[in-house]
């Protein structure tokens, strides 16, 4: 019992929003003229309720229309520098709060650090690790993402802690602030992504193990840094993060390759694959209500599908994309300027036909669900909070997005003799 209290004390004490508001004043980040007042009045208030403005009430009487994990206060003029943090389309919330930085060099690398867990990173790393790198090794990389992200992200449906308190936390962005914080799933695939990076292309590609290993400490260590530098978590979530992506890597790793497999040759792979991630995502969506999670959670599932799906044609039309055996172990010591040539306008000829894919299956799938649901469509935004509308939409999308990744556009570079 005397340990599990020490745990829950240090649990607690990680979970402490005054450590991340310490960690960002200790990189320069303070709030606006007020701060300091807002923190005190906010000192003795509890968990904020996920989504949902805390109770208590500004002077005047005018309740301060918060975010996930904001608390009151601590409005006040304009700082040297003011940034509006990305906002997201499906929330009301603007929660952009003006700071103060000594250091934009600081936020400019923690900016960074998170773009390496977003949907701007994804859509070039993968594609880019397909197409010109080792389609092998990328097959598998979105296999462990998957599974991890979307393990990470029922996890922080379940546990539903709210976002760290906002005094003192300055929110840096807010395009996630809808979402529960534990545990952090930045973390996860900034965890996950570069140390499955660095086990399954080991050996497979000749490099030292000490880059490999410095890659990867780096790698994660933005990722996580990153998450805390901009007020979204706790050290106690990045830890846990940490620390759920290698579990969850330690289960999957090793079949990893029967997975690859069954997706290539199992004549009734795509059927399987189809149901098993449109469950999973049916399954996502009944553990809360909504947020931007789920959205989320379905465009994982449905990338993750298609991909297999499109791996699995190409393996029946025998297109093959993996290097042939005979040419292991792959070195980077070949590239010439024409070589990276062709990888720069494979990306960009590829990525281009990705985004109009996106686009195209977003304008047909969402009037489609509504007229099929029923569901009034003049308001996206509110229509797109349903399931019947958010789930085909995503799934459906970015399983069409996946699927080109993997065999539209392979074939579009053959074709146009970019192969």
């Amino acid at each position: 019992m005397a340990l599990c209290r020490r745990l829950a004390r240090l649990a607690a004490h990680l979970q402490d929003p005054r450590k991340v508001a310490a960690f960002q004043r200790l990189c320069g980040v303070e709030g606006p003229s007020g701060w300091a007042d807002a923190e005190q009045r906010a000192g003795g208030r509890g968990a904020v309720v996920n989504g949902a403005p805390p109770g208590a009430e500004q002077a005047g009487g005018q309740r301060h229309p918060a975010g996930n994990g904001t608390v009151p206060g601590g409005a006040g003029s304009p700082q040297r520098w003011r940034r509006r943090p990305r906002r997201n389309s499906l929330t009301e919330e603007d929660g952009s709060q003006e700071f103060t930085t000594r250091s934009r060099f600081l936020y400019y690398l923690f900016s960074l650090g998170t773009e390496l867990g977003n949907e701007l990173f994804y859509i070039l790393f993968f594609p880019f690790c397909i197409w010109n790198l080792d389609a092998w090794l990328g097959r598998r990389l979105i296999i462990i993402w998957v599974w991890v992200m979307y393990v990470g992200q029922c996890t922080k449906d379940v546990i539903r802690w709210p976002r760290p308190a906002s005094p003192p936390v300055v929110k840096l962005e807010v395009f996630y602030n809808s979402e529960y914080s534990m545990p952090s799933t930045h973390a996860m695939s900034g965890t996950a992504i570069p140390l499955a990076l660095l086990l399954l292309s080991y050996g497979r590609w000749q490099y030292p193990l000490m880059f490999g290993l410095i890659l990867a400490f780096c790698w994660c260590s933005l990722v996580c840094c990153s998450r805390i530098y901009m007020g979204m978590h706790s050290i106690l979530d990045v830890i846990a993060g940490f620390l759920y992506a290698i579990l969850i890597l330690v289960v999957f790793h090793p079949v990893v390759d029967q997975i690859d497999n069954f997706n290539l040759t199992y004549k009734y792979a795509p059927l399987i694959i189809i149901s098993l991630h449109l469950a999973l995502g049916i399954f996502s969506f009944t553990l809360d209500t909504w947020s931007t999670s789920r959205g989320d959670t379905a465009q994982i599932l449905g990338c993750g599908a298609g991909v297999a799906c499109g791996s699995h044609v190409n393996y029946m039309m025998g297109l093959q994309l993996d290097s042939p055996p005979e040419t292991l172990p792959l070195s980077l010591s070949s590239l010439t300027v024409t070589v990276f040539g062709k990888a720069i306008l494979r990306l960009l000829i590829g990525v281009i036909v990705l985004l109009l894919t996106k686009v195209a299956m977003k304008k047909a799938t969402i009037p489609l669900a509504c007229k099929i649901f029923r569901i009034p469509h003049a308001d996206v935004r509110k229509a797109r909070q349903r399931m019947e509308v958010e789930l085909p939409y995503r799934y459906i999308t970015y399983g069409m997005v996946g699927f080109s990744l993997m065999f539209i556009v392979p074939c579009l570079f053959h074709f146009i003799g970019l192969s």
